[in-house]
């Protein structure tokens, strides 16, 4: 039952909105779960293709009231109060977590091992999406709430610009934190066995 605390704190792992633009845990605190993500997370053939920043504070607010100025250019007018609404929940919160994809190291792959090719795009987002996953549940562990975005590739350019972002870098997600306010609604599941999960020869 070694892995019953982990098995636990992924069930605890649910979006959050309602966020306090508050921490339980130090900044430097949430560099480190950061970057022991970046070190132990898998990559095919150990490519590392995953990039991070983190915004938190004002810079934090910053990417929002850009979200903010670039939605507004998209969204016809009479539907804009509610695109702001909402994006005004997620400056609400502490910080946020950019998750990016090194499109050279990813094309360096392709090249190298051509058989491949065309795979690696999927397995960098793969290992993408673990990042995402353990650092999402390590700050649930650490008593804050979040919430996965993707206004990506409304935002790229003005984001790359404002943090001077490498432009190999590819923008693939938003995971805003803070303090949950409230709870995590109510969940339905799928049935399991059967449907989504079979098993053989045990």
């Amino acid at each position: 039952m070694a892995a019953q605390p982990f098995l636990d704190t992924m069930v605890k792992r649910r979006s959050i909105y309602p966020l306090e633009k508050k921490s339980t845990i130090s900044d430097a605190r949430i560099q480190e779960i950061i970057k022991h993500a970046i070190l132990h997370i898998p990559s095919s053939f150990n490519s590392q293709t995953s990039r991070i920043v983190l915004l938190v504070k004002e810079e934090h607010d910053k990417l929002w009231e850009i979200a903010k100025e670039v939605l507004k250019g998209v969204v016809p007018a009479d539907a804009y109060p509610s695109t702001e609404e909402k994006l005004n929940m997620f400056k609400g919160g502490y910080g946020t977590v950019l998750f990016y994809n090194h499109r050279p190291t990813v094309q360096g792959m392709q090249e190298g091992f051509p058989a491949y090719a065309d795979k690696f795009p999927t397995w960098a987002d793969q290992s993408l999406g673990m990042h995402q996953y353990a650092i999402w549940t390590a700050l649930e562990a650490e008593g804050l709430g979040a919430n996965l975005q993707h206004y990506n590739p409304l935002i790229d350019a003005k984001v790359r610009d404002e943090w001077k972002i490498d432009e190999g870098w590819e923008l693939n997600a938003q995971l805003v934190f803070g303090t949950p306010v409230a709870p995590a609604g109510e969940k339905t599941f799928k049935p399991v066995e059967g449907e989504r999960f079979v098993v053989f020869g045990a």
